[in-house]
């Protein structure tokens, strides 16, 4: 059964749902970076977003299937992450590591800009429930020691 890992290295950014200062859901999205146990987003505080995160940090990390390369639009392949969020320090050996694999992952003169921009901040998602499907009757638990493996539904009844 594949990793969290292997399963997200085909995306380049996730839908992120946060909390609204008037309640609502919130959704957008970002480039990431995963390292095997949390999402990484680096993002500026004039985003809506980042400015749910800091009054509220919790958010939902959501991947899906493109709907172009679907078999099935009412199976779309997906996986959802309810993580806790925190801040990491500019000034922080983790920051500095994290950086330098999105400079790979990505266009690197364009993530040194934005580095560049003191409004950009980098947070780390830390899933503590998941979720993925991968068509009808193809449906996990994502769990494991490090919240990154792929676990069988039990004592469930499928589709009736």
């Amino acid at each position: 059964m594949p990793t969290l890992t292997e399963l997200l290295a085909e995306y380049q950014s996730v839908v992120l749902g946060t909390q609204g200062s008037n309640g609502y859901p919130f959704s957008s999205y970002a480039p990431f970076y995963y390292d095997g146990e949390q999402v990484y987003i680096f993002i500026s505080d004039m985003a809506t977003h980042a400015q749910n995160i800091q009054t509220t940090p919790r958010a939902s990390a959501f991947f899906i299937e493109d709907e172009s390369r679907s078999e099935n639009i009412f199976a779309r392949k997906r996986i959802s992450l309810q993580c806790d969020v925190t801040s990491l320090s500019r000034e922080s050996e983790r920051f500095d590591t994290v950086m330098k694999h999105f400079q790979y992952k990505f266009d690197a003169t364009m993530v040194t800009m934005l580095m560049g921009m003191k409004d950009f901040n980098l947070y780390a998602l830390k899933p503590i429930y998941g979720e993925a499907t991968f068509g009808f009757g193809k449906a996990y638990h994502i769990g494991g020691e490090k919240m990154n493996a792929l676990v069988a539904r039990t004592g469930e009844s499928g589709h009736k």
